[in-house]
């Protein structure tokens, strides 16, 4: 039970690589590596550290069929959303909506097309009012 509480926790550089495998799908070492490598400098055992705390943490699952080990992702994004705005929401906002949207909004240049899609997402909350 608690490897699994541990593993929705991922650090920030768990998460960069957890956004390569969810967009690109199944991949090996080197793929992630030069992915995250084409916005931050980063040593290849490095990558390679990551992933294998990330196989131990239950994060990603290792294919260990070819010579290449292929890694893909254990968790699911929006699991992994879910838990991490949970916990940023209570933490930061003391578990108040209102604040963080409000704060959100407030801080943000919001486009028309952004408001009508709140408004949208509001009324369908609400359960279809306009």
């Amino acid at each position: 039970m608690a490897k699994k509480e541990k593993s929705l926790k991922p650090t920030e550089a768990e998460l960069e690589v957890l956004q390569v495998l969810w967009s690109e799908g199944a991949s090996t070492v080197r793929f992630v590596h030069e992915k995250i490598n084409e916005t931050k400098e980063v040593g290849y055992t490095t990558t390679l550290k990551i992933l294998q705390n990330m196989l131990e943490k239950g994060l990603v699952m290792r294919d260990e069929q070819s010579r290449t080990h292929i890694y893909k992702a254990a968790v699911a994004e929006q699991d992994i959303q879910k838990k991490l705005l949970d916990r940023f929401l209570e933490t930061t906002f003391g578990g108040s909506a209102l604040k963080l949207v409000m704060q959100a909004l407030g801080n943000n240049t919001t486009t028309q097309d952004e408001l009508a899609q709140i408004r949208e997402f509001l009324n369908e909350k609400e359960g279809g009012k306009k």
